[in-house]
């Protein structure tokens, strides 16, 4: 596909990463379809209460030991939520459930469908930045270029904490990425 995206993005999300905004203790959970060469692939998603993105991770797989990465993945990034809230998929339940019984810290798990709705809204952008690519053909590019992807909307929903007192617009905190 591109390769300066798959050499680029995953230097600019580890330095993002360093300088990412705390996030709320109120998560939403929810995965998502996207099609890679003719077959359907998962990516993970989890925002707070006021739809800052937590974090992501795509997967060829949807089952319990996916979920769990997710959450373990998230958690170690972010902390360990108050609440989460998901669909009615079991296999995020039993994962979740297995990291809480592992935290000394409670974790209270949600399944009310409305409150969902922010991730869900979410997931749409994400479905329209992609839908004009003309598909994916390669799992690891699709994951490089999805994480690009959700890399440049944090940025555009100023989940960058800024140096100086003056805010960035999101095309200046792009670039203060290389410092």
């Amino acid at each position: 596909m591109f390769r300066w995206v798959n050499k680029l993005v995953p230097l600019f999300e580890k330095t993002f990463r360093k300088h990412k905004r705390p996030m709320g203790k109120s998560w939403r959970m929810d995965e998502t379809y996207i099609r890679v060469k003719g077959q359907w692939k998962y990516l993970y998603r989890a925002v707070d209460k006021a739809g800052q993105t937590i974090d992501f991770l795509f997967r060829a797989k949807r089952d319990k030991v996916v979920a769990r990465c997710f959450f373990e993945k998230s958690i170690a990034q972010n902390g360990v939520p108050e609440t989460v809230t998901i669909d009615k998929s079991g296999s995020n339940l039993a994962a979740l459930h297995e990291v809480k019984a592992e935290r000394e810290t409670p974790i209270q798990i949600r399944h009310v469908k409305y409150l969902n709705n922010v991730v869900e809204q979410d997931n749409r952008v994400i479905k329209r930045r992609t839908r004009p690519m003309l598909g994916f053909k390669d799992f690891h590019c699709t994951r490089i270029m999805l994480s690009g992807i959700e890399l440049m909307r944090m940025i555009k929903k100023w989940q960058m904490k800024c140096r100086g007192k003056t805010p960035l617009f999101p095309a200046q905190k792009f670039y203060s990425l290389d410092s």
